[in-house]
């Protein structure tokens, strides 16, 4: 898999070479990861990534995210997945604040 993503750093976009090695290498975790991409629910915050899940947001920070999947099963979520392709495709929505002030009243 290291392969996929030092063709993906490599090319900076996401050619439909890439979505179809993606989709089968990651299976459904990529599938919605790529969708999450294509419908622009990937947003950059100065403080953090969010992405717009289904149900709620989740933060993800590094190789962190607040979902279920990851915090519960220690898995790799599509969260993470889908900021990993976003900060190296650059296909992301750019928010000039920070996401912790959202929160703040």
């Amino acid at each position: 898999m290291s392969d996929l993503w030092q063709r993906l750093a490599q090319k900076k976009v996401l050619d439909a070479s890439l979505r179809l090695e993606i989709e089968d290498t990651l299976g459904s975790r990529g599938k919605k990861a790529l969708s999450a991409l294509d419908s622009g629910k990937i947003i950059k915050y100065l403080d953090f990534f969010v992405v717009e899940g289904r149900t709620s947001e989740y933060v993800v920070d590094e190789d962190f995210c607040t979902c279920g999947d990851f915090m519960y099963r220690g898995r790799t979520c599509w969260h993470l997945l889908a900021v990993r392709i976003a900060q190296e495709t650059g296909t992301f929505r750019k928010v000039d604040s920070w996401y912790q002030e959202r929160w703040k009243k």
